[in-house]
């Protein structure tokens, strides 16, 4: 091995199968590695014939840093933060995992690791210093638009798409967006998206319902009533919107789906423990979690050079159909009309 250079982690880490980081910690005696992946790498190093070098500058540790102030967020961030785990342990390294909203924290933590995890809205000037470390970084949440910094995020303006389209498929022509409070990009990307597949049919109207989210949307469905609007189905920008637009539906008598359609956002755990289960968009966070942290180790082990682009990775969502939606009722009494006169 020695007439074919210089023997370092990475040889070792491709000897092995694993990560250079994962190799690092094992030889330094660092903790997130098991005993026998442990003992794998130092024969393994011992057989290449690895020497240390007599001094390494900096840490070989990866952070992670949850904006801890966003409760919306907080089950997808659990998601998040499972699938980074679990990829970190099919590599063999370990994560300093971090819940905060301190700019100084969140600095300190740049200049003390190799790569860091932002997941959340962080603060503008925070982002800002620990961009200034020079450490590589990759955000999950919403950006500046051409802001050169690595992202991953989901689907929210092609997911308000297909929900549109798949409502105008069971024959629904008018359609609420529940978005509820006003100020989360998410909702207002998924609103957009929505949009533009209803404009293109002139034949359905899409109508915004925005309120205090804390018990207020039967005043805002009554006054859309009075207004002479009757939605068959709801887009709620988030499944708490649409477990609130559930319980108050069926508290007034409608039947979902016959009367009405309902579909949620997420795929969260409340998702399935209402009747009838809400369909609804997956986020696929855990797949989120595992292509950001393979991001990062990119861009650690071959570092951008000046005036590289960065990189955005979107992770698709999907529609999860369960009970909440089905067919207009206007078009099953037009079905049924149809059958009846054959």
């Amino acid at each position: 091995m020695g007439s074919r250079g210089r023997v370092t982690l990475q040889t070792i880490a491709r000897e092995v199968g694993l990560s250079k980081y994962a190799v690092s910690r094992s030889l330094a005696g660092k903790s997130g590695v098991s005993e026998e992946t442990r003992e794998r790498i130092r024969e393994m190093a011992v057989r290449l014939g690895y020497a240390k070098p007599a001094a390494q500058a900096g840490s070989n540790d990866i952070a992670v840093v949850f904006h801890d102030l966003d409760p919306v967020n907080s089950e997808l961030y659990m998601q998040v933060q499972n699938g980074m785990q679990g990829e970190a342990q099919r590599l063999g390294m370990g994560l300093r995992v971090h819940w905060t909203h301190s700019a100084r924290q969140l600095e300190d933590l740049a200049r003390a690791c190799a790569g860091l995890l932002l997941v959340g809205p962080h603060d503008r000037d925070a982002i800002a210093a620990a961009t200034a470390t020079g450490i590589p970084i990759v955000r999950f949440g919403w950006i500046d638009p051409l802001e050169q910094a690595d992202q991953i995020t989901g689907t929210d303006h092609e997911a308000g798409q297909a929900v549109i389209q798949y409502l105008i498929n069971l024959g629904h022509r008018s359609i609420a967006y529940v978005s509820g409070a006003p100020g989360y990009r998410g909702r207002r990307e998924r609103f957009y998206g929505a949009r533009e597949i209803a404009e293109s049919h002139p034949d359905v109207a899409l109508h915004v319902m925005q309120f205090d989210e804390q018990g207020a949307f039967a005043d805002a469905f009554r006054a859309l009533k009075e207004s002479g609007v009757r939605p068959t189905a709801f887009f709620c920008a988030h499944d708490g919107l649409a477990l609130t637009v559930v319980s108050e539906l069926l508290g007034q008598g409608y039947r979902i789906p016959d009367d009405v359609s309902v579909i949620g956002f997420g795929d969260f755990s409340p998702a399935t423990q209402i009747s009838p289960p809400l369909t609804t968009v997956r986020m696929e966070g855990q797949e989120c979690g595992a292509v950001g942290l393979r991001l990062l180790l990119e861009r650690i082990e071959t570092p951008r050079r000046p005036g590289d682009p960065a990189r955005r990775i979107n992770i698709a969502s999907r529609i999860i159909e369960r009970r909440s939606a089905g067919p207009c009722k206007d078009m099953r009494i037009s079905e049924d009309t149809a059958k009846s006169s054959r």
